[in-house]
């Protein structure tokens, strides 16, 4: 597997064509998506043309941006325009884009090749890859398994080398977690700091773009392209450009890394020796251990999935069969195309977030559990930054488990607590980033999260850099990957 640093550095110095590079990741789709179904769309035509002219560019010696010849994949939530963008949905199953997200324009001005769009849990709600109207998305280490949600294809995608980085969205957990079941890095970065323009809405105030990498070099990269100020998103940062790849190679000599001991205490079995082996690591990197209090994150979920489904409800409200998407051919009246197109429009999961969404948002409802749990996010939000006084990076394991079953979680609460340690980030609208950290006994890969307080995207890259440098890579999956 190459990194993109490493793939735009041969095209630049001539070792390889852009269409050669092309060529090769099309192939390895078509030999092995059939199976992972990690994409829902492959943009074939446009991607060799896109390549055609990269090659005209660097034989004229033209100027070759930081992203030159570098194949991406972008999650079906993200704009790009004139290509369908069905959220995994059947209510947007005929959607196409009018105009392209923020993401998908700095991209290609930086001459990447938008290569395709990847399965996901419908409207990004979910965390196992499985709520898609187009089939689950499975794990490259174990195809009888997850490879996390929501951003599931985007994972699977990267985790099989079909493509060497790929976008998709956190909004709790989103990115992190299926990074860590997939043996890959994913980094959400600072709420702001990436545009939101041209992303379908689940959670407004919790939602980021961001990529999934084979490095955390190539994060810095891709950070470097995507983090820049858009008129468009009015929650856009407007701070100065970070120079991410400069400046990543740090000492962690004298840094103080903080561990939440008395709220992973339930952390049970080879997640928790993996994690404290991970901790040594840090030690001997000269980082220096400390207990810090985040026991308000048990109250994460909760409050998480009230929130949540809150802005889910009123986002998804827009989807009514008239203006866009699935519109029933039954209905008899305006009240029953409401209905109807939304009830066969929409995945049991989603129906599920929306009635709850509105449930929260009733009168009846409304102070008693939507005004409590924003109060209990500012409280978070609080505790993470007394945390933060007393140490430059927190760390926590990425996932609670390694990849389960596809078929394991019948219980959608179990599913929810999947996000137990990555949500405190969404909540806080912290940079976090998940690294690989180990493979268990029967091969299944493990993460380690790192977050810091709010714009320090750079630092928490600078712990992950340093801990990745400690780590063996991990062995290639048995599908995909390491077949070739």
């Amino acid at each position: 597997m190459k990194t993109a640093i490493e793939i735009r550095q041969n095209f630049v110095d001539g070792k390889i064509s852009a269409v050669e590079i092309v060529t090769q990741y099309l192939e390895r789709i078509k030999k092995y998506d059939s199976e992972l179904n990690a994409f829902l769309a492959v943009f074939n035509e446009r991607a060799l043309e896109k390549a055609k002219a990269l090659d005209a560019k660097r034989e004229k010696g033209e100027p070759l941006g930081k992203l030159a010849g570098v194949p991406i994949a972008i999650k079906d939530n993200i704009l790009i325009e004139g290509q369908l963008c069905t959220c995994a949905s059947k209510m947007l199953e005929n959607y196409k884009a009018p105009y392209s997200a923020t993401v998908a324009r700095l991209l290609e001005e930086e001459d990447a090749i938008l290569i395709g769009k990847t399965n996901m849990d419908e409207f990004a709600m979910g965390g196992s890859g499985t709520h898609s109207a187009f089939g689950p998305t499975k794990n490259p280490y174990d195809l009888t398994c997850s490879p996390g949600g929501s951003s599931s294809g985007s994972a699977a995608a990267v985790s099989a080398d079909l493509c060497p980085i790929a976008l998709g969205s956190d909004t709790g957990g989103s990115i992190r977690q299926p990074a860590a079941l997939t043996g890959i890095v994913g980094f959400k970065p600072t709420y702001g700091r990436v545009s939101r323009y041209g992303l379908v809405a689940f959670g407004s105030s919790l939602d980021q773009i961001g990529p999934f990498t084979h490095s955390v070099k190539d994060v810095a990269l891709m950070m470097e392209v995507l983090g820049k100020h858009c008129e468009h998103d009015s929650t856009s940062l407007n701070t100065t450009p970070i120079r991410y790849l400069e400046e990543i190679e740090s000492s962690l000599e004298g840094k103080r890394i903080g561990v939440p001991w008395h709220f992973l205490e339930e952390l049970n079995g080879e997640v928790k020796d993996n994690f404290e082996e991970s901790i040594e690591k840090l030690k001997s990197l000269g980082a220096e251990v400390i207990d810090v209090d985040l026991d308000i994150l048990k109250y994460g979920v909760s409050i998480y999935y009230i929130l949540s489904t809150a802005e889910a409800s009123t986002n998804l409200a827009r989807f009514d069969g008239i203006r866009y998407g699935y519109r029933t051919k039954k209905a008899e009246n305006l009240e029953s195309t409401y209905r109807l197109s939304r009830s066969k429009g929409f995945g049991w999961e989603v129906k599920n977030r929306i009635l709850l969404g509105t449930s929260v948002l009733s009168s009846s409802s409304y102070e008693e559990l939507f005004a409590k749990a924003q109060k209990v996010r500012t409280l978070l939000i609080h505790k993470m930054r007394e945390a933060f006084g007393k140490c430059d990076c927190i760390a926590i394991p990425t996932a609670p488990s390694t990849a389960f079953a596809l078929d394991g979680m019948k219980d959608p609460l179990e599913e929810y607590l999947q996000d137990l340690y990555t949500i405190g980030a969404n909540m806080a609208g912290l940079p976090a980033i998940s690294v690989p950290s180990g493979l268990s006994a029967k091969g299944k890969p493990f993460g380690i999260q790192f977050m810091g307080p709010q714009t320090h995207d750079l630092e928490v890259m600078r712990f992950a850099y340093a801990f990745e440098s400690k780590c063996p890579p991990l062995s290639p999956p048995q599908f995909g990957a390491g077949n070739d």
